[in-house]
């Protein structure tokens, strides 16, 4: 079985994402937000949007990755701080969210546009992490964006339970040596908790952090905007 190279499109992505879907997605989209606005719950909402409009899982994944209620968007801007604000400040990174993102958009994969203002991808992390041809490049990217942020310290989580977290960590920590980046790299069971729970700035793009974080910074979008500009953003917001 060959090894993963790269987080890019799966091969049934660009008949899924083709120009002449997005009509049906936008409109998915929509009603998924309008259900979840109305407090039906995400895995109900989605059931009943994905069945109603015959999407296929990854397009089901793309809304789901697209939608919030208004609450859910009110909410998280209202801890979302500018670039300017984290100079001279500590700087926690949920790890895997921030660089499979990096990942994705540096290989041509699907980004996510979201409702909140959000940039997410439909690859994701599960049990095992593998280095791929983009992963130092990204890695590049973030920390040239967070050289320029001028914080105090930069503290990676990574997720323990995740195949191959230690060698991502030896991974940063000689990039960063090299650099001159003051880094530091954590592995804990459940990052999300952690940074959940921080009093310090906090870079991700997972809701369930934003919802409960005091403060977060949108990084992953300023680095796909500012750097990456072949990147395949996909917005599902209806024209």
């Amino acid at each position: 079985m060959s090894h993963q190279t790269h987080r890019g499109p799966a091969s049934q992505d660009e008949s899924l994402f083709a120009t002449s879907c997005l009509p049906l997605l936008c409109a998915a989209a929509a009603d998924f937000c309008w259900l979840l606005d109305r407090d039906y719950s995400p895995r109900s909402a989605l059931e009943l949007v994905g069945n109603r409009y015959s999407l296929a899982a990854r397009q089901r994944m793309a809304i789901s990755r697209y939608a919030c209620s208004e609450v859910d968007v009110l909410r998280r801007s209202k801890g979302r701080v500018e670039l300017a604000a984290v100079r001279g400040r500590e700087l926690w990174i949920d790890g895997y969210n921030l660089l499979t993102l990096i990942e994705s958009a540096l290989s041509g994969g699907i980004v996510i546009a979201s409702r909140d203002e959000c940039f997410r991808d439909i690859a994701g992390v599960h049990r095992r992490y593998r280095k791929i041809s983009e992963t130092i490049p990204a890695l590049q990217l973030i920390g040239e964006a967070i050289s320029n942020l001028q914080v105090s310290v930069c503290r990676w989580w990574l997720d323990q339970p995740v195949s191959n977290s230690g060698r991502l960590k030896t991974i940063i920590l000689e990039m960063a040596k090299s650099k001159g980046w003051n880094m530091e790299v954590e592995l804990v069971f459940s990052p999300d908790y952690v940074l959940s729970h921080s009093e310090h700035v906090v870079a991700s793009s997972d809701g369930i952090i934003l919802d409960r974080c005091t403060a977060w910074l949108n990084l992953a979008r300023e680095i796909v905007v500012r750097r990456i500009a072949a990147a395949h953003i996909l917005d599902l917001r209806r024209m």
